[in-house]
């Protein structure tokens, strides 16, 4: 029986994405060898926190929580060898699934129908050059691409991927992320208006609902 390191587990709502605002339960696994400067998790970094615990186990508490969405996050769930077969018996329940990774590792081993949410690296989040760029040839329909920006300098680059990579196509939504507390948010809406961008502005609807310091929600 596989186990994986796991920080939480709590049902709540998906506070971004796409999918922001529906039921949720979240899994949070715990370890990560990035170290973003705007993390909101740094609790979750180290790999011995949380505890571990059963696949079998995670699944029934997704089963009994009942909710459309499960939602795998971390740290980094990637870089856990069995969080793949974590996603596979996620998709065999009657939920929705998505994946949140940094994007540094790669996303072919993850299976088809769960929904890909890889956050590029921006200069800002000093982990720039952990980007692995072959996995936006990966990137398929209910998948989605984000950007966490800290100021004027990461919307700038952001905007140059976004171009260079020709990923204004329209087939992948594109998310802008204003790191909590960093950017004014009505400046980076009108950035994006400037520049024609088609992205979607997402203002991380939890911390609005329960505080930037919450934990459980």
């Amino acid at each position: 029986m596989h186990h994986l390191r796991v920080y939480e587990i709590y049902d709540s709502i998906q506070g971004e994405s796409t999918l922001a605002g529906m039921a949720c339960t979240l899994i949070r696994l715990a370890g990560c060898p990035l170290r973003c400067t705007y993390c909101d998790t740094p609790r979750a970094i180290p790999t011995d926190s949380g505890h571990s615990m059963a696949i079998d186990a995670m699944i029934r508490q997704v089963v009994a929580s009942d909710r459309p969405l499960v939602l795998l996050t971390g740290g980094e769930p990637l870089s856990q060898r069995h969080s793949i077969e974590l996603l596979t018996r996620l998709l065999a329940l009657d939920c929705m699934v998505q994946l949140e990774t940094a994007g540094a590792y790669s996303v072919k081993e993850v299976p088809v129908g769960v929904r890909r949410i890889i956050d590029i690296k921006t200069p800002g989040s000093g982990e720039v050059e952990r980007n692995c760029i072959e996995n936006l040839a990966c990137l398929t329909a209910g998948d989605e691409i984000k950007f966490v920006l800290t100021g004027r300098s990461d919307y700038v680059w952001a905007r140059n991927f976004i171009r260079e990579h020709q990923l204004d196509r329209g087939d992948i939504p594109l998310l802008f992320s204003p790191a909590w507390g960093q950017i004014v948010p009505g400046d980076l809406c009108a950035w994006v208006l400037k520049d024609h961008l088609p992205v979607r502005m997402q203002m991380q609807m939890h911390k609005a609902i329960w505080g930037s310091e919450a934990e459980g929600v």
